[in-house]
């Protein structure tokens, strides 16, 4: 007995990429577009890349990744609730995954710079799913049929809410995927540094100048509290984005969105991605302004401030490494000068302070942009993504090789610690409460005009040898170090 014959198409199994060449025209509500026959792409994304070829800024592929979650959580509800057939769900949650997995990346071409509600971004990723979908069933590319970019791709969506959604979802997995990682792994490298020199005593330094001794371990712990607690403030940063505003379609009403869809959406999404995504209880507030967005992106900033003080603080530390502070020995990683033989340069830090630079700039624009939310909607979003983004991707990239190439590898010049700290003229400070704050600055002044030691001028003052060797032991100066031990 033969089997039935089903009454519409069948999904096949037929590799990525179009065989095809020279053009395929195209049509949407403007009329028809030639675009290249070997790609997946339609009229609206055609139309995009000549009205906005600005620069050589690229939307990020992350941003494409992440609207494919969107687009298969939108099929996987609507085929549930029977609004879309399930066979053209299964076609559209195929080609999703693919956009998920980066397989579709080369037709997802389109500038940063194109409208700032992202509606091309949005459409040329339905036109995409559309066209492989279509490909799929064994339809015609081009022809929308049996999978219409907007009616089925788009089904109860609009780029006003889809894309805020794709663009809390990318900056999410760039987050835990990319920097938190990263930050860690470096944070705890900077702790083990730390706890290994708790005891190596040196000469602390404020304003520039010489000041009383601590350790270097207790240096280093507190770049290891900076660094974490920048961190707790990009971790808490996320919370915003789990507000999704997939639902509230073209100004937060719902209109033309189900009843129940954008909760339905969002529990969708947070199930496909393993994480707590949930609608935005308020779609005006998640369409009309992106402030989850700037907030993360503040995060990020102060993480970048505080990897500053310490790439900045490491490379004066070793700077020399005869004329100067010399107190730390980085990796020789590569020749520093073309002119100086035997150079060799902090590269590391300079590379991670330039990184923290641009991303306190990237900062700034996407705070500006935030602010210009008009109404209904914040129309600077492409913008904002391919900041923060940024951001996040070379922040991330820079804590793994500054930890890999500079901290990992840095020793302490021990002999050059203690010339320092036995030459300080603020040890000082611990007589003070013995012999008088007046007697003790004359002491230090004394020392330094005649370019005596501290002891030798105390001495001369008349302060007795072994009342200077008991109170002025730099050991004796540094505190219990961390707070707590």
């Amino acid at each position: 007995m033969n089997a039935p014959v089903p009454d519409h198409p069948v999904l096949r199994d037929v590799p990525i990429g179009i065989s095809a060449t020279g053009m395929r025209r195209e049509t949407d509500s403007m009329g028809g577009i030639d675009v290249p026959a070997d790609r997946y792409w339609g009229a609206q994304t055609q139309r995009s890349l000549q009205h906005f070829s600005i620069g050589n800024d690229r939307m990020p592929k992350r941003v494409y990744h992440a609207y494919g979650y969107v687009k298969k959580a939108a099929a996987l509800v609507n085929a549930a609730a029977g609004r879309l057939e399930d066979w053209r769900a299964q076609a559209i949650v195929q080609a999703a995954d693919e956009a998920i997995a980066g397989k579709l990346d080369a037709n997802f071409p389109l500038y940063v710079w194109q409208t700032g509600s992202g509606t091309q971004s949005n459409m040329n990723v339905n036109e995409v799913l559309s066209n492989r979908a279509i490909q799929l069933l064994g339809g015609e590319l081009g022809s929308k049929s049996p999978v219409h970019p907007n009616d089925h791709v788009n089904m109860g969506q609009s780029s006003n809410d889809t894309f805020p959604t794709a663009m809390h979802i990318a900056t999410v997995l760039e987050l835990d995927e990319v920097l938190l990682p990263q930050a860690r792994a470096l944070a705890d490298a900077i702790d083990a540094k730390a706890r290994a020199w708790m005891d190596v005593v040196k000469t602390g330094r404020t304003h520039l100048q010489d000041a009383t001794p601590l350790t270097v371990g207790q240096e280093w712990s507190g770049y290891v509290e900076q660094m974490r607690d920048a961190l707790a403030l990009v971790e808490a940063s996320r919370a915003g984005l789990y507000k999704l505003a997939a639902g509230g379609t073209a100004v937060g009403t719902g209109l033309n969105a189900p009843e129940g869809f954008s909760a339905e959406i969002a529990a969708k999404i947070a199930d496909l991605t393993g994480r707590p995504f949930v609608t935005a209880p308020n779609k005006f507030a998640a369409q009309g302004s992106l402030d989850a967005m700037v907030a993360a992106m503040a995060a990020v900033r102060g993480l970048a401030v505080a990897l500053m003080k310490i790439a900045n603080d490491m490379r004066w530390l070793a700077s020399g490494p005869r004329c100067g502070l010399g107190e730390l020995l980085l990796p020789a990683n590569e020749p520093g000068s073309s002119i100086m033989p035997g150079k060799v340069n902090p590269t590391q830090c300079e590379a991670m302070v330039m990184v923290c630079i641009q991303v306190i700039g990237e900062d700034n624009a996407v705070a500006f942009a935030g602010a210009q939310g008009n109404f209904e909607l914040n129309a600077m979003r492409p913008i904002i993504i391919n900041n923060t983004l940024h951001a996040i991707r070379v922040l991330g990239d820079a804590c793994e090789k500054f930890r890999t190439y500079s901290v990992a590898g840095t020793e302490l010049n021990r002999k050059r610690i203690d010339e320092t700290v036995n030459q300080s003229l603020m040890l000082v400070t611990a007589l003070s409460p013995v012999i008088g704050y007046d007697l003790a600055s004359k002491i230090a002044h004394r020392a330094n005009d005649e370019g005596t030691t501290l002891r030798a001028a105390a001495l001369a003052e008349g302060v007795p040898a072994e009342r200077f060797d008991a109170v002025c032991d730099p050991k004796t100066m540094i505190g219990h170090g961390l707070a707590g031990a």
